[in-house]
């Protein structure tokens, strides 16, 4: 009988290593999801600058007692512009939407509100990231579903699309208005 050498093992090891990953993956619910350490805690502080002459919401805007999305956005960003028109929508359904513009041109920022049209009840500047940073913000577009009192129940990362609206964030809003 020939002998087996380690050697002759490993791949056969890593191989079986790669497939045990791969099946682990195709089963997690959500693989596009990323994490988020934020939900089912407060929101961070909101720390904003002014944009333009539109209102400025703070940290008591997230905790009056309404369910509300906070969007981080910016007019640089090609799926900011792809989910605006799922913004409006539900804007116009009633849910407040509070728009973080996210390490933004001023004058850029207004011309998409301008262009596209403005869901926003509330918006402030992100000039530097550093409120985006203390949420979590990967990337823009993220939108937060924060309950009345100020608790994140959950970070979308990527565009709004009605099948966004469906599958995810109306289960988390209406999550949010039962508690």
């Amino acid at each position: 009988m020939a002998k087996v050498s380690p050697l002759m093992i490993l791949p056969v090891a890593v191989f079986a290593s790669f497939v045990g990953l791969a099946v682990v993956g195709m089963y997690r619910d959500d693989p596009d999801s990323l994490p988020s350490a934020r939900e089912g805690q407060q929101a961070p502080p909101v720390v904003l600058t002014q944009f333009a002459d539109k209102p400025l919401f703070d940290d008591a805007t997230l905790r009056d007692g309404d369910v509300k999305l906070v969007n981080y956005w910016a007019s640089w960003c090609a799926p900011c512009r792809v989910e605006h028109p799922s913004l409006s929508a539900l804007a116009e359904a009633g849910i407040k939407i509070y728009g973080v513009n996210y390490k933004d041109q001023l004058q850029n920022a207004e011309g998409f509100l301008k262009e596209l049209g403005d869901p926003y009840a509330a918006i402030g500047r992100d000039e530097q990231g550093r409120m985006a940073l203390d949420w979590g913000v990967y990337g823009v577009p993220e939108t937060y579903v924060v309950d009345g009192e100020g608790k994140i129940i959950l970070r979308f990362a990527g565009p709004v699309t009605q099948r966004v609206i469906e599958s995810t964030l109306g289960p988390a809003i209406e999550k949010a208005r039962s508690q």
